[in-house]
């Protein structure tokens, strides 16, 4: 799969921290209320971010396999805080290949943040399978879903976003990813296998001040685009040029959509 620097994933933890769903995460709470002990596995962990946004709503008592393919990122992970009665486990594991590994052994709860947009349908096709056959409740967040609101509007950014949409279909490391429609599609294959889900949306959301990440995540989008080969590059310099002139003067805020869900087999206690 592709990776992502560790830099990138420190900055955007606070974000992702403040979008992520609160009704979702208190289904996941409501799952494992009255229980001792859970033992978690979070694919495709990055720096651990998953585990310190989860491990709070979770029962004391905590395993966590922290799953990925980076070995630098996964050394973040394990060195970083936790709770005081929680055990993590690094893990390398290249989730295109080997993902009925990852999920092997004693697992109560399947977390992943930001994967879901990255995958294949046939990836999800066998992840959804996988976690069924194992009865195995899932929490997907910051599936990126291809809504963003740029403010104040320049007559260029529905080609840009819709480039980056384009893009975002692009294998990465996965096959064909699901980009966009991947939120929508693990709803419905989670269905389909008799899972309840509860979802809710998860937006990123930048306020004039928050320079860096907007100047980043701009800068992500005229590289997907200009990549992409659809838009002439004298227009993609000079709409990122507009653009971080206003970020420059406090004047851009963003909003950037993406989904949480819960997936619980139906029946399950």
């Amino acid at each position: 799969m592709s990776g992502f620097s560790a830099g990138w994933l420190e900055l955007r933890e606070p974000y992702d921290a403040r979008a992520r769903n609160r009704d979702v995460l208190a289904a996941v709470a409501a799952a494992f209320a009255g229980r001792s002990a859970v033992s978690t596995v979070d694919l495709g962990c990055g720096t651990g971010a998953t585990l310190r946004a989860v491990a709070p709503h979770l029962p004391a008592r905590q395993s966590w396999r922290l799953v990925d393919n980076d070995l630098g990122l996964l050394a973040r992970a394990a060195s970083s805080d936790r709770p005081a009665h929680a055990s993590v486990t690094p893990t390398p594991v290249d989730l295109a290949r080997d993902l009925e590994a990852a999920l092997d052994g004693a697992v109560d709860l399947v977390t992943t943040s930001a994967l879901l947009d990255l995958v294949s349908a046939e990836w999800l096709e066998r992840f959804a399978v996988e976690v069924a056959a194992h009865r195995l409740p899932v929490y997907a967040a910051l599936t990126y879903d291809g809504r963003a609101v740029l403010e104040p509007a320049d007559a260029f950014d529905d080609a840009v976003i819709a480039a980056v949409n384009r893009h975002q279909r692009r294998d990465k490391g996965f096959g064909p990813a699901l980009g966009p429609t991947a939120a929508v599609a693990a709803i419905a294959r989670f269905e389909r296998v008799r899972y309840a889900v509860v979802e809710g949306a998860s937006d990123w959301v930048f306020a004039p001040h928050d320079h860096k990440i907007q100047k980043d995540v701009l800068a992500g989008w005229a590289s997907a685009a200009r990549e992409f080969g659809e838009l002439p590059l004298g227009d993609i310099v000079a709409w990122l040029t507009r653009r971080s002139d206003l970020i420059a003067a406090g004047r851009s805020t963003m909003r950037i959509g993406h989904m949480d869900l819960f997936a619980r087999p139906i029946g399950l206690r």
